[in-house]
């Protein structure tokens, strides 16, 4: 990443990085749960969509994707549970 010089940019540069790797594990963990949910057989489908909105919501409150975001990743979900 980048050089820094004085301890305060070095401080805010360690916590940069801290937070880069929490926020990618997250988006990750995100990820794979809504393919789990996209995957998923009707009957499991249920409990599986409740926790996946409740991932996304998770994710929106943290500031890791955007409320846009976390509202189209829903419905899209409803949408493909609705054409099964």
């Amino acid at each position: 990443m980048g050089k820094a010089s004085s301890l305060s940019t070095k401080r805010a540069l360690r916590q940069s990085r801290k937070k880069h790797t929490r926020n990618k594990a997250d988006r990750t963990r995100l990820k794979s749960q809504l393919k789990k949910a996209r995957a998923a057989s009707s009957s499991e489908q249920k409990k599986l969509m409740s926790e996946t909105f409740s991932a996304i919501d998770r994710m929106v409150k943290k500031g890791i994707i955007h409320k846009n975001a976390a509202a189209r990743y829903k419905s899209r979900l409803t949408k493909t549970r609705a054409a099964e």
